[in-house]
């Protein structure tokens, strides 16, 4: 089997424009999360409210990840970007709900501005075990 037959694409049925990315690639037990922020399906927009979009955020991390028959205990790397560094307590209140076991490594970072206006984006690495 080569090397490039063990990849797969996965894109949630959600999506409501061809994007120029894939949602994570699964390359034999390692999953690659592309980065996710939390959109309303209905709308394509981000939430006004906070709570709310970082429901989605996790809705759709964990969504993608089920798809490769994964959950959140199986990142073993994260990267959150925020447009505003005084919601790192905040973000980590809601993070912590979604892990039953050890927390993956984790950056946390400032940015400008992200797409949509979202105060966050999440991106990361899953291994299966």
């Amino acid at each position: 089997m080569s090397f490039a037959s063990e990849r797969r694409y996965i894109n949630l049925p959600t999506r409501q424009a061809p994007l120029p990315f894939s949602d994570a690639v699964l390359v034999g037990e390692t999953l690659y999360l592309a980065g996710r922020i939390g959109l309303d399906p209905a709308t394509g927009l981000v939430p006004a409210d906070m709570q709310e979009e970082l429901n989605l955020l996790f809705g759709g991390l964990k969504a993608v990840l089920a798809q490769a028959d994964m959950t959140m205990d199986d990142l073993v790397w994260v990267q959150v970007f925020s447009s505003d560094m005084t919601l790192w307590e905040r973000f980590n209140v809601e993070y912590l709900k979604h892990f039953s076991r050890d927390l993956p490594a984790r950056a946390f970072l400032g940015s400008g501005p992200l797409f949509k206006g979202a105060r966050f984006e999440i991106n990361g690495i899953a291994v299966r075990g």
